[in-house]
C-alpha cells in the first residue's frame, strides 16, 4: 500500500496497447494522495478514451500544444512547473527515442523537454522492438541523463509473443514512484534482510511455525531498497508479494535460512534479522504421515541455529540489527537479548500488538539509548528504522 501524500504528477501516456493500463494506474494514484493530471499523445486516443481518465483524475485530460484556452500559450511550461514528477506510462519506443535525442513536436514531448523535475518512464511494447540495439542506447541515454526507467517486465504480450516489454502493473509502478521520493542514504550499500516464519516439519503434512505474516520484514526490505541499497531478502513461507528489485531467497526451515544467510552475508553491508525463527525444531522427522493413535505422541525437539549471534560473530560481522517480540517486559528483555549477541542495534515490539498487522509500534534500543517510534503503518515504520540505522553509519 502507498502512502498517503499530496504530490502533483503528471502522468503522460503515449500509444501502446498498455494504455489500457494507464486507467488503473490513474485510479491508484488518485487514491494514494496524487494530483494528477493526465497529458496523452494523439496515438495514446486511439487505445483508451479521455472520458474515462478525466473522470479517474477528476481533470480535463490534455493533448494540444496549441491549446487556445491557457491564457499564456505556456501549457508545456506551467504543467512541468506544477509537477513534482513526471511519469510516462506507456513509454513507447518511439516516445522514448524522442526523449533521448531531445525532440519536442507535441505537448507531452515539449513538457519533458521543459521540466525542472523527476521525469521517469514505464517502457512497453514488443519484445523484438524492445531487444533491438536502438531502443538499448536510448534507454542507456535516458539513465545517464538522470531519467528513472520502471521495468519493463516478461511475459506474455498482446501479440501473442513472450519476452521483455510488457509494462508494469499499477501497483508496481505506484511503489516504484513512491521510491522515488525517499532519500538514497543506503546508496552502494548491500543489505540482508531476513523475513516471516519458518516451518519445521515433525512429518510430510505437519509441522511447528509461528504466526509471522512477514510484513514487517518486507517493509524493511522495500525502505532498504527505496533508500538505495542493493537489498537480498530471505524469506520464510509467506502469502506477500516481494518488493520489486529485491533479490529473494525462498527458504522453508531454519536450518535453510541459516545456510542462505552464511552464502550471502559475505558482501553484506547491513544484516536485519526480522524473521522468526523457530527456536527448535524436531529431532527426526517422521517420512510418512504419523497416523493417529490413542496416546498422543512423544515429539523430542533440538534447538535450532542461532543465525542472528553466528553472524555477529564473525570476525568482520556487518552492522547487525536484531529484532525482539515480546509479550512482557519488552524493553527488559529486548535488552538481555541485544547484550547476549552483541549486537549494535534490536528493534523491541509486542507480538500481541504486531503479528498479523498492517501497524506496529517499535522500541528501538542502541549503545546511546532507546527511541519508540510510535504506531504507524509498518513501511512508514520500517523507513525510520531504515533512516535510523543509516545514521548510525
Amino acid at each position: 500500500m502507498a502512502q498517503a501524500h499530496s504530490k502533483s504528477i503528471v502522468l503522460g501516456i503515449t500509444g501502446g496497447i498498455a494504455a489500457y493500463k494507464a486507467a488503473e494506474l490513474t485510479r491508484l494514484l488518485v487514491k494514494a494522495g496524487y494530483a494528477v493530471q493526465v497529458v496523452m499523445t494523439g496515438a495514446a486516443a486511439h487505445f483508451v478514451g479521455a472520458a474515462t481518465l478525466q473522470a479517474l483524475s477528476g481533470k480535463p485530460v490534455l493533448t494540444q500544444l496549441w491549446d487556445s484556452a491557457a491564457g499564456n500559450g505556456m501549457t508545456h511550461i506551467d504543467l512541468s512547473r506544477a509537477a513534482d514528477v513526471i511519469l510516462i506510462a506507456p513509454a513507447s519506443a518511439n516516445f522514448l527515442a524522442k526523449l533521448a535525442h531531445g525532440l519536442a513536436d507535441d505537448l507531452l514531448s515539449t513538457l519533458c523537454l521543459a521540466r525542472n523535475c523527476p521525469l521517469a518512464v514505464a517502457p512497453a511494447m514488443n519484445r523484438e522492438m524492445w531487444d533491438k540495439p536502438a531502443t538499448q542506447r536510448n534507454l542507456a541515454q535516458l539513465r545517464q541523463d538522470g531519467i528513472a526507467v520502471f521495468g519493463p517486465a516478461s511475459g506474455e504480450q498482446a501479440c501473442g509473443e513472450l519476452g521483455m516489454g510488457r509494462m508494469l502493473e499499477a501497483e508496481t509502478l505506484l511503489i516504484e514512484l513512491d521510491a522515488l521520493f525517499q532519500p538514497k542514504r543506503l546508496a552502494g550499500k548491500r543489505v540482508l534482510v531476513t523475513a516471516g516464519p519458518t516451518y519445521e516439519p515433525i512429518d510430510p503434512v505437519r509441522g511447528i511455525t509461528n504466526r509471522s505474516s512477514g510484513k514487517m520484514g518486507y517493509a524493511v526490505a522495500r525502505a532498504a531498497w527505496e533508500a538505495g541499497a542493493e537489498v537480498i531478502l530471505i524469506t520464510g513461507p509467506t502469502a506477500l508479494t516481494p518488493p520489486p528489485n529485491v533479490r529473494v531467497i525462498q527458504v522453508t526451515t531454519a536450518q535453510e535460512m541459516r545456510d542462505a544467510v552464511m552464502r550471502e552475508i559475505k558482501r553484506s553491508a547491513i544484516f536485519i534479522s526480522v524473521a522468526a525463527v523457530a527456536d527448535y525444531r524436531v529431532a527426526q522427522a517422521a517420512q510418512q504421515k504419523m497416523k493417529k493413535r490413542d496416546t498422543a505422541p512423544t515429539l523430542t525437539l533440538v534447538l535450532n541455529p542461532d543465525i542472528l549471534a553466528e553472524v555477529a560473530a564473525l570476525p568482520k560481522p556487518p552492522f547487525c540489527v536484531g529484532f525482539a517480540a515480546e509479550t512482557e517486559k519488552i524493553t527488559a528483555h529486548a535488552k538481555t537479548k541485544r547484550a547476549q549477541k552483541s549486537i549494535p542495534l534490536i528493534v523491541a515490539n509486542r507480538v500481541q500488538d504486531a503479528v498479523g498487522q498492517d501497524e506496529s509500534e517499535l522500541i528501538l534500543i542502541g549503545a546511546h539509548g532507546m527511541q519508540t517510534l510510535a504506531r504507524a503503518e509498518k513501511l512508514i515504520l520500517a523507513r525510520t528504522l531504515i533512516e535510523h540505522i543509516a545514521s548510525l553509519l
